[in-house]
């Protein structure tokens, strides 16, 4: 038996377990709060390894790494960016939202969060956010199948196209056919799977470079510039402009409707101590092992990569390293890390569109109603992220990076201070959300040759998201003391 054919084997069995789990899940889904929220019945394992999962996604197997192998020690700002990001939203945000949106009508997405808390009979809040939600959903899924089409691409020799429709039908059924449980379940075998294909490729690599001094000094030997973290990817200082953009990863955390929703689903508050502590653990191990790799590619692969290939060094080190079985169990576990992303932002992004938009349009919606019409919401939205995602010249990481800063900046200073300030109110939200996202959208597009437009867009669009809600806010005060 040839060693594609022991991949493909592995891979099939994989999908066969997805399946069966996303039927499963279908028995158990009798109501639209299931197949949204899964009842508000996740336990602390599934909480927090699916909110792990569904946030690093097939980026943290070929994109953290790519970047790693090509940038070396610069990419230590991102993941340290990101490890303090979820360890706030962890302990600041996920226990008071999961108790604000139950006792807020027993919320069901973040759209409808905002509408509840900030009293908004005109439902303006809820169809913009949806807005949002449905735009930067688009660029953030079909990073997913970027992802997936390298995967296929490189694996299996297929040509780029097919690799990403195969990917997108993949994902597509089982997500359709048991919402937010099957989505939520697989996520945790998902998330497990990534940790340990993570951890072992990481062990193997090193090893075979013979330990960290020799990773260190065959760096130094390639290109001593990789050694320095504050020297960008193109061998000139980072600066202070390139440090903050890449810490700034963090403060997307706050805005993630994929990961805010494992907040609002855990089975009880007394439970996120537990689900926090798993997923601390789960983030550091991910991060640390995922930059290993990439360090330890540059070892051992070289001048083999080139710039546009960098994504593919964690293919190549099981290429290199392992036995066909184990390479075909981590080739498996970024199939898993790719759909644990791309199936929660659907789920979400249909929602948006049910719950969020046509519910409010039509409010004798019933249940079975909502739910085929998110089904239905589902296949659209694949549809279009397929389409983005066919140019074969698309970068997991500036997609996801992209849409990252767009929600981050619309929805995290919101969230944020909805949750602390209570004399926030509904007209400030409004304001916070347009001028973050609008930022974000607008600072991307600007060609300009002033440093300042290289800062990350999610920095400019989350501050000044957050100043103009707080001046709109004593604004608003201000006139009420004067009447």
């Amino acid at each position: 038996m040839t060693d594609q054919n022991i991949i493909l084997i592995t891979f099939a069995a994989y999908l066969l377990l997805l399946f069966t789990i996303a039927w499963f899940s279908l028995r158990r889904t009798h109501n639209q709060s299931d197949y949204i929220l899964g009842g508000r019945k996740l336990g602390s394992w599934t909480t927090a390894i699916s909110a792990g999962a569904s946030d690093m996604s097939g980026w943290l197997l070929l994109g953290l790494p790519g970047y790693a192998f090509f940038a070396g020690f610069e990419a230590i700002w991102i993941a340290v960016g990101l490890y303090i990001g979820t360890c706030v939203n962890w302990y600041f945000v996920a226990p008071r939202l999961r108790v604000q949106t139950q006792s807020l009508n027993n919320a069901l997405t973040i759209p409808e969060y905002f509408e509840y808390r900030f009293n908004d009979s005109s439902h303006l809040l809820r169809l913009i956010s949806a807005a949002f939600i449905l735009i930067f959903y688009l660029f953030y899924t079909s990073s997913g199948l970027v992802a997936g089409g390298k995967l296929f691409e490189s694996v299996f020799g297929l040509s780029y196209q097919w690799a990403v429709i195969i990917g997108a039908l993949t994902i597509l059924s089982y997500t359709c056919l048991g919402g937010f449980l099957a989505v939520s379940w697989t996520d945790l075998m998902q998330g497990l799977l990534m940790a340990l294909a993570l951890s072992y490729v990481a062990i193997v690599s090193v090893y075979s470079i013979h330990g960290f001094e020799a990773m260190y000094n065959w760096m130094n030997i390639i290109n001593p510039e990789l050694l320095n973290p504050y020297t960008s990817a193109a061998n000139g200082p980072l600066g202070f402009i390139g440090i903050v953009s890449l810490l700034a990863w963090g403060l997307g955390y706050f805005g993630q409707p994929h990961i805010l929703v494992r907040f609002m689903a855990i089975k009880s508050e007394k439970m996120i101590p537990k689900a926090r502590t798993i997923a601390i653990y789960w983030t550091a191990i991910g991060l640390f092992s995922a930059l290993l790799i990439g360090f330890s590619g540059i070892a051992l692969l070289g001048n083999e990569l080139q710039a546009s290939d960098s994504e593919k060094v964690f293919i190549e080190l099981l290429r290199l390293l392992l036995h066909p079985i184990p390479a075909g169990i981590c080739l498996a576990a970024i199939l898993a890390a790719i759909m644990s992303t791309a199936d929660s932002q659907l789920l979400v992004a249909s929602s948006a569109i049910t719950e969020d938009i046509y519910k409010i349009i039509n409010i004798k919606a019933t249940d079975k109603q909502l739910m085929l019409l998110g089904r239905v919401a589902v296949i659209l939205l694949t549809l279009l992220a397929t389409v983005l995602a066919l140019q074969a010249d698309n970068n997991v990481l500036d997609m996801v990076a992209y849409a990252w800063a767009g929600f981050g900046a619309t929805f995290g200073p919101v969230i944020l201070l909805s949750l602390y300030w209570k004399e926030m109110t509904r007209h400030s939200a409004l304001v916070g959300m347009l001028t973050g996202g609008i930022t974000v959208i607008v600072w991307k597009n600007i060609e300009s040759s002033y440093r300042i437009f290289e800062l990350y867009e999610l920095v400019p669009g989350f501050i000044l998201a957050l100043v103009c809600i707080v001046l709109n806010q004593t604004l608003q005060q201000a006139k009420l003391q004067r009447q």
